[in-house]
């Protein structure tokens, strides 16, 4: 089966669950699928929930906590770059059907790692790998490469009346 690569992006929430969801019927088929998380460190119940019940989804973080309302440490930095090099030793070995990197967009974005890094791991992807990228301010030249591109867009989001992440629905 020939792997395309899609591209979840876009300022509205829905993302990650996307992903998510593609995981899930992947899983149901039968399929191997690695879920790798940039910048997310804390646990979500989505993990948990892989973990506990979902044998063909392996999931790991490469963040350490949340730094998007501070600046990337040296550490989160350090972190972001072993996990691109991981996931792509996991990509170019070619034992899973589907790879996602999680919020990797949003590690371009902070500079955790560079484009063209990034660039190479998809252009050299064997051709079976099917490779789903998330994550806001996905720059042109994602978009151009990948097969498939979803814009998630905020029309209206009750975080703006000042409600919190919910378990279970937002975590």
């Amino acid at each position: 089966m020939k792997g395309f690569v899609h591209l979840y992006t876009g300022n509205g929430k829905g993302k990650t669950t996307a992903a998510f969801g593609l995981a899930l019927r992947a899983c149901g088929a039968g399929l191997t699928v690695f879920f790798g998380q940039f910048i997310k460190g804390q646990k979500y119940h989505e993990n948990i929930a892989t973990q506990k019940y979902l044998k063909n989804i392996e999931i790991k973080q490469y963040g350490l906590d949340c730094f998007i309302i501070n600046k990337p440490t040296t550490e989160d930095i350090n972190a972001a770059k072993k996990g691109l090099a991981e996931m792509k030793k996991i990509i170019l070995d070619g034992k899973y059907d589907v790879v996602v990197m999680d919020e990797v967009t949003i590690a371009l974005h902070y500079k955790l790692f560079t484009l063209k890094e990034l660039l190479r791991i998809i252009e050299n992807r064997p051709k079976n790998v099917e490779l789903v990228l998330t994550g806001r301010y996905a720059p042109t030249e994602i978009i151009e490469v990948a097969d498939l591109v979803t814009e998630m867009k905020e029309v209206k989001h009750y975080y703006q009346q000042g409600i919190k992440a919910r378990k279970g629905i937002e975590y």
